[in-house]
């Protein structure tokens, strides 16, 4: 496993997010960014988890919530790489694939682009 510092890893997500184009980040409502070590020990070995209410499906009702929330895994982005340019790109593909979900872009819509 590929040894890094929390905070080298916090610096990969906030250039990863920096990196999404600005209209983009503009229409991001509402969301949260945290890094985790691991996922639930119970669930699978996930890079991302997004949790919360997609753009697409928020309507009148979608008032005085908390925030959704993007969690970035450390532990299973580090364990999947041998190179530092290697988790470079799987923070970046793990952001990108989060906040795809906030816009309301599935899982088999990412794979299709690329993204999985």
């Amino acid at each position: 496993m590929l040894k890094m510092s929390r905070e080298e890893f916090e610096e990969l997500v906030g250039s990863a997010l920096d990196r999404i184009p600005s209209d983009l980040a503009q229409a991001m409502d509402n969301i949260a960014v945290f890094v985790d070590d691991e996922p639930a020990p119970s669930g699978p070995e996930l890079m991302g988890l997004y949790e919360g209410t997609p753009l697409t499906e928020r309507g009148e009702w979608y008032a005085g919530v908390l925030p959704d929330r993007i969690t970035i895994y450390m532990g299973p982005i580090l364990r999947r790489c041998e190179e530092p340019e290697e988790v470079v790109h799987e923070v970046a593909v793990t952001v990108v694939h989060e906040v795809a979900h906030h816009f309301g872009i599935d899982d088999e819509r990412l794979h299709e682009l690329g993204w999985g």
